[in-house]
């Protein structure tokens, strides 16, 4: 019962986070170009910036905005901030849930450190605090220094924070935990800034007092760089699926070629916005970047020809190349990809893939080569020790596999 309960707890928390984050960054997008949008109009109503005329749903809309408040306060009011927080809280405790609880299995590589479980989790928390903490100083510095100097600090912070993660933790948990970090600064800036400085507008203007434009100022701010940050983080959700990106030596360099790419894409999409001619020269970067992130994930595989105890090797070719390769696997995957896995709560192989036969490891080869030679994602955090000389026998059985298949 406890597996079924924690099976269907994680299942409702991933897609409870999948729905509160499309409602999240759909209002993002949608309030960038809405205020990119905007027109001027000799019939604007006083103190207002500019407006904007759509049509949906078969009916006409006609929104005006004010830099910092209208004249008088409106007797209904709308907040975007709900789907922030619950976005926020979903990923949190699937954090928790998978990373946390799993920890041995998801977060922690003995071969980096032999770390305790509670050891990780308290990283992993000291880590995203301070990643708010910092970025928070360099925008509050920022505001009476040049923007360019903003953005590369924050692009430095974040690429040294994914290689000190990639060197602490497994790489998987590396990837999830900058990942989360970039989460949280975008809804630390919804939290702790945009709101905060919406409502001093609010009570300044039931006080008939003047608000103070620098709270908008702030908030559009803090909302511009949660535009820009979506992208890369929509791409880090979506990576645990692909090993070939995050269980690669060099994955902390392919999320800050992420966050380039997730940059250029949404200024394309803003400048767009804006009726001017559609910035087309970012596709050139991108292709090159992507091209680049190709290159880096290969270059990041195991490195099987550089295995240091030859002699090691030379005892282990067996006779027959499926033998010693089979052996590897039985050792050191079949503990959970079994008809009766040994691994604590699991009762069913990860997606159904037996490894306990020869039949078995033949039929699935590919997804064997693909987990753990041309990526560390196999075993998650290398829990059961697989080295790089069995490595490289795995990789001599799928070579011998394919060869037979295209005779």
């Amino acid at each position: 019962m406890l597996y079924l309960f924690q099976e269907w707890t994680e299942l409702v928390l991933r897609w409870f986070h999948v729905i509160a984050g499309i409602a999240w960054i759909g209002s993002s997008f949608y309030f960038i170009a809405l205020d990119l949008s905007l027109r001027q109009s000799k019939n604007l109503p006083d103190k207002s910036h500019g407006e904007a005329w759509q049509v949906h749903g078969g009916g006409f809309y006609h929104l005006v905005k004010y830099l910092v408040a209208p004249s008088k306060m409106p007797s209904e009011l709308t907040w975007f901030k709900w789907e922030a927080y619950a976005t926020w809280v979903s990923g949190f405790a699937l954090l928790a849930l998978i990373y946390y609880a799993g920890a041995e299995l998801y977060m922690i590589d003995i071969l980096k450190y032999d770390l305790e479980k509670y050891e990780a989790v308290i990283i992993s928390i000291l880590g995203i605090v301070f990643g708010w903490v910092v970025y928070d100083v360099m925008c509050r510095i920022s505001l009476k220094t040049n923007v360019y100097v903003l953005i590369s600090s924050v692009f430095i912070l974040i690429t040294a924070m994914s290689w000190i993660y990639s060197e602490i933790f497994s790489y998987r948990g590396a990837f999830m935990q900058i990942g989360t970090v970039l989460g949280t600064i975008m809804v630390a800036n919804v939290l702790m800034i945009i709101i905060p400085g919406q409502k001093k507008v609010v009570a300044s203007l039931l006080a008939n007092d003047t608000p103070n434009p620098i709270h908008g100022a702030i908030a559009k701010q803090r909302s511009l760089h949660n535009n820009y940050l979506t992208l890369p983080v929509i791409f880090i959700m979506i990576s645990n699926h692909y090993p070939l990106i995050y269980a690669t030596e060099y994955s902390w360099i392919i999320i800050s070629i992420i966050l380039i790419i997730g940059a250029l894409v949404r200024h394309f999409f803003n400048v767009k916005h804006t009726g001017a001619k559609a910035p087309y020269w970012v596709s050139f970067p991108i292709i090159i970047l992507a091209s680049l992130i190709f290159y880096i994930s290969d270059l990041g595989k195991p490195k099987l020809n550089q295995i240091k105890d030859t002699a090691l090797i030379i005892e282990k070719i067996p006779k027959k190349t499926l033998i010693s390769a089979k052996e590897i696997i039985i050792a050191k995957c079949a503990m959970c990809h079994a008809q009766e896995p040994l691994w604590d709560n699991m009762r069913y192989a990860p997606k159904l893939v037996n490894l306990e036969t020869s039949t078995d490891i033949i039929n699935n080869i590919d997804n064997i080569y693909k987990q753990s030679v041309l990526s560390y994602a196999m075993p998650p955090g290398n829990i059961s020790m697989l080295e790089e000389h069995e490595r490289y026998l795995i990789n001599q059985l799928y070579l011998s596999v394919n060869n037979l298949k295209n005779k």
